[in-house]
C-alpha cells in the first residue's frame, strides 16, 4: 500500500529475449537472475502483491523453486507492459497502480520505487518513471541508453535513442545537461486500460520505444529525477558485472527521500 493506494508489482519475464536468450534463468552466485529480481522486490514494503509474467513453463518451474507467484502470458506479447495488460483484463491481478519491474533489473530498490512514486497522489498522471543526469560522453553517443526531455513540470516530451537536446553551441559536454531514462514504469489501471485499445505508432516503430506509443496517444508520462542507476542485463558480458553490485542493493538502507 502506498498513500492509501493499492500497488500491484509485476516483473514480466520473457525466456528467449533476442540479444540474451534465456538470460532470466542464468546463474548469478548460484540463484538464476529471475530470483535475485524477485528478492529485490520482496524487500519493497510498497507492494501488495508480487507476480511474475512468465511465457514459459520452464520459467514458471523456476520461480516456483524458490517460492515465488508466477502468471503465464502469452509468448505473443511484444513487451513487458503487455503483459500487465493481459492479466488486468483478465482480472488476475487488480491493483490502483501497476509496477512493471523488469525482470533483468535486480538492483532497483525501494529508494528508487518511493521516488518513482512519488507523486501517486497528484492528479493528470498516467505513468510514472524515472531520469538519471548523463554523465559520461560515452552514454549519450550509446543508441542503448535512452534519453528523455522533460517539460518544466517533470512530463515527459520525446524520448530518444538519439542525443537530446540538440546543442547548437559548441560548450563542453561538462556544461550540458541530458538526461537518461530509467526504464521502470508505474501505471495507473485506467491508464493500462487506455494503453490496451492504442495501436503502435510511427515515433514507436522508428526508434522501438514503446513509450512513444503513450506520448503519441496522449498519456502523460510523470518522470522524477533520481541518483540511483539500476543495470539491465542485455548481454551475458554484463553479468560479470553483478557480483558486488547485487550484495550491495541487498545491504542498502533507505535514505531519506524528501520525507517520504
Amino acid at each position: 500500500m502506498h498513500k492509501d493506494k493499492t500497488v500491484a508489482c509485476i516483473i514480466p519475464a520473457r525466456l528467449n529475449s533476442v540479444r540474451f536468450p534465456r538470460k532470466i534463468l542464468a546463474p548469478v552466485q548460484g540463484k538464476p537472475l529471475i530470483q535475485w529480481t524477485w528478492e529485490a522486490a520482496l524487500r519493497v514494503s510498497l507492494f501488495d502483491r508480487i507476480v511474475v509474467a512468465v511465457d514459459d513453463v520452464e520459467t514458471a518451474a523456476a520461480v516456483e523453486s524458490f517460492g515465488g507467484e508466477w502468471m503465464l502470458t502469452s509468448r505473443e506479447c511484444t513487451n513487458g507492459t503487455e503483459r500487465l495488460v493481459q492479466l488486468m483484463k483478465e482480472g488476475r491481478v487488480s491493483a490502483d497502480i501497476w509496477v512493471n519491474w523488469q525482470a533483468d533489473e535486480p538492483l532497483v530498490h525501494e529508494e528508487m520505487i518511493r521516488e518513482l512514486l512519488f507523486t501517486a497522489r497528484q492528479e493528470g498522471i498516467d505513468v510514472w518513471s524515472l531520469k538519471k543526469r548523463v554523465d559520461a560522453q560515452e552514454e549519450l553517443c550509446s543508441s542503448h541508453v535512452v534519453k528523455v526531455v522533460c517539460d518544466a513540470a517533470g512530463f515527459a516530451l520525446y524520448f530518444s535513442r538519439s542525443a537530446l537536446p540538440f546543442y547548437r553551441d559548441d560548450i563542453p559536454f561538462k556544461e550540458r545537461l541530458y538526461y537518461k531514462h530509467v526504464g521502470l514504469y508505474a501505471y495507473t489501471a485506467s491508464a493500462l486500460h487506455r494503453i490496451a485499445s492504442f495501436p503502435p505508432s510511427f515515433l514507436e516503430e522508428a526508434e522501438k520505444l514503446e513509450q512513444l506509443r503513450f506520448l503519441a496517444h496522449g498519456l502523460k508520462i510523470n518522470l522524477r529525477e533520481t541518483r540511483h542507476e539500476s543495470l539491465g542485463i542485455d548481454l551475458p558480458e554484463h553479468l560479470a558485472c553483478l557480483g558486488p553490485r547485487l550484495n550491495g542493493v541487498k545491504n542498502h538502507k533507505l535514505l531519506d527521500v524528501n520525507g517520504l
